[in-house]
This record gives C-alpha cells, sequence and structure tokens, in this order.
C-alpha cells in the first residue's frame, strides 16, 4: 500500500515514522522548507518509547506530485492549513485513494467531502502529545500513541480492513473502530474542555483544581458535552474516563497544545475547535463558559493581528 503522509510534525511526523520504521511504503509531502530541514539533518523521532533515525526520508514537494495516485492518504495538518493542505495533495487522490484526517472536530470532514467526495474521506483521530524541535526532529512527550480510525461510508468497509492491516504492528497502538464518528465527538468535546479551560486559565489543569477551578472544569464539561448529546452524539464510557483522569485530577499536567501556540505567539484553532462547537449549540444563553472561553481566543487573535501589522 501507497502511503503518502501530508506532513512531518508533531503527528504526521511521528505516526509515518514508525510506518517507515515498520517498513512500509510511505513517502512525506512537506513544504519546501520542511523538506531541506529534513535533508540535511534526516528524519528523527525521540520517544519515551524508543527513537529513531532515517538519514534520507523519502520527501516530496507538492511540485513534484506527478498525479500517481497513492492508496491512503494521511492528513495531519492544523485546521487553518486545511484548504492549502488539500491544493497541495490533490494530484496525489484517484478513484481508489482514501484519505484519513487526524484533525481535530469535525468540520475539516465537511471540506473534504465537498473537495474529494465522502467516499474517499475516513473518519479518524490520535491520541498523542507531540512536537517538533529546532532541528526538526518529532518530540514525543509521553507514552500515549493511538491512532483510531473507521469507515464513514459502507462501501469503505472492505478497503478500511486494508488499511488496518497496513497500519497495523507499526510501533503505535492502532484501533480501527466501528463508530469512528462517535468517537470523533467524544474526543471533540475533550479538545474543546482541554483546550478552552488551560487557554483561559493560562494554566495546566493541576494548577486550575488548585487554584478552586474544578467547578468551572466540571461546568465547562457539561456545556460541551450538551452540545454533543444535542447533536446525536452524547458522550460515553471513554469520555467520562478522561474527565475524571485528565480534566479533573488535582495532579493532572494536562496543557493544551494550543495554550503553547499561545505562549510561543502562534496562530490558533479557535473557529476549529471552540467556535464550531459553539456554533452547533442548541440556544445562544447554552453555553456561557465555552462562549467566554472562545472570546477569549478571539481576543488573542484580534491582539495577534493587530500587533503584527
Amino acid at each position: 500500500m501507497r502511503i503518502l503522509v501530508v506532513g512531518a510534525g508533531g503527528i504526521g511526523g511521528y505516526f509515518g515514522g514508525r510506518l517507515l520504521q515498520a517498513g512500509r511504503d510511505v513517502t512525506f509531502l512537506v513544504r519546501p522548507g520542511r523538506a531541506k530541514l529534513l535533508t540535511e539533518n534526516g528524519f528523527t523521532i525521540r520517544s519515551p518509547l524508543g527513537d529513531y533515525h532515517h538519514p534520507t526520508p523519502p520527501l516530496i514537494t507538492a511540485d513534484r506530485l506527478d498525479g500517481a495516485p497513492y492508496d491512503l492518504i494521511i492528513l495531519s495538518c492544523k485546521a487553518y492549513d486545511l484548504a492549502d493542505a488539500m491544493a497541495s495533495f490533490a494530484p496525489a487522490v484517484g478513484e481508489e485513494t482514501l484519505i484519513l484526517p487526524l484533525l481535530n472536530g469535525m468540520t475539516h470532514l465537511e471540506s473534504l467531502d465537498d473537495r474529494f467526495g465522502a467516499a474517499h474521506v475516513l473518519g479518524g483521530l490520535c491520541l498523542i502529545s507531540s512536537g517538533t524541535d529546532e532541528t526538526g526532529a518529532i518530540l514525543h512527550f509521553n507514552r500515549m500513541n493511538t491512532l483510531v480510525f473507521g469507515a464513514r461510508a459502507g462501501g469503505q468497509a472492505a478497503e478500511a480492513g486494508l488499511i488496518a492491516e497496513a497500519l497495523g504492528d507499526a510501533g503505535f497502538i492502532m484501533r480501527h473502530s466501528q463508530a469512528i464518528v462517535q468517537e470523533m465527538w467524544e474526543k471533540w468535546v475533550f479538545i474543546a474542555v482541554g483546550a478552552g479551560i488551560t487557554c483561559l486559565m493560562r494554566a495546566a489543569v493541576c494548577d486550575i483544581i488548585e487554584a478552586g477551578g474544578a467547578g468551572v472544569v466540571n461546568g465547562l464539561f457539561e456545556e460541551c458535552a450538551a452540545i454533543s448529546a444535542a447533536a446525536g452524539f452524547p458522550p460515553g464510557e471513554w469520555l467520562a474516563k478522561q474527565k475524571e483522569s485528565f480534566l479533573l485530577n488535582p495532579e493532572s499536567p494536562l496543557m493544551a497544545s494550543m495554550l503553547r501556540d499561545i505562549e510561543r505567539g502562534g496562530a490558533v484553532e479557535a473557529d476549529h475547535i471552540l467556535g464550531a462547537l459553539l456554533d452547533r449549540a442548541p440556544c445562544d444563553d447554552d453555553a456561557p463558559l465555552l462562549t467566554l472561553a472562545f472570546m477569549h481566543l478571539k481576543a488573542y487573535e484580534a491582539r495577534r493581528a493587530r500587533e503584527a501589522s
């Protein structure tokens, strides 16, 4: 199976790198600057689960895609880069190609469906904490490295089984879900609460709980969970466990990657994670805490834009 991994950052780089390490036919689609960095330094993963280095990783830039289709495209860009990413890998999509997006939220599915057709787009998510350093190396921060995918349409079932074989036994936990949309909604709620509260308070969960904020965290969780339930996806057992283990645990070091983006002055996925969820609230007054968290992020974006100009 020919696999194209769009991007070689913390997520695409980690899972694509493990697939490469396992001997799979993987090519990374990267921007010219990233290609130069990886060509000079090689491809490196640093992880508690084992390091990996490839001196000459298989790379390609968008201008070199020749129209030969890939079997699977793993997409792991930020939501605000989705339009550019779709344009870059479009020549690699053939009649049998399946796209596995690992973005947070749900709105990216609509964009991918509109561009390539729903029959080409799987559901997917990942559970990992990772990033990159100045040399381009992939940094894996803990032992969590799970990739979940599943069919969204009946015609994808047979191909999904082949993908499970291609992604299996590759140095990370792979799970073929029979209820991928439900699981994506549950992760969306978890990410929205984690990002919303840690960005709003500019602190890790343990610090927020220490400051007496458990009730606020729980209130934000209930608002987001209610929106999910109203959309037909009431949170299940997995989300309840994540809430207790990571969002209300006084020892939880959870700090959303969105907060790290703010601390370095970077772009954030405010509209795609918090805003899109807020848009699905049945009534405008149903989610005051989510509204406040979203407003906080939009104020950050406004200040960032003003200071840049």
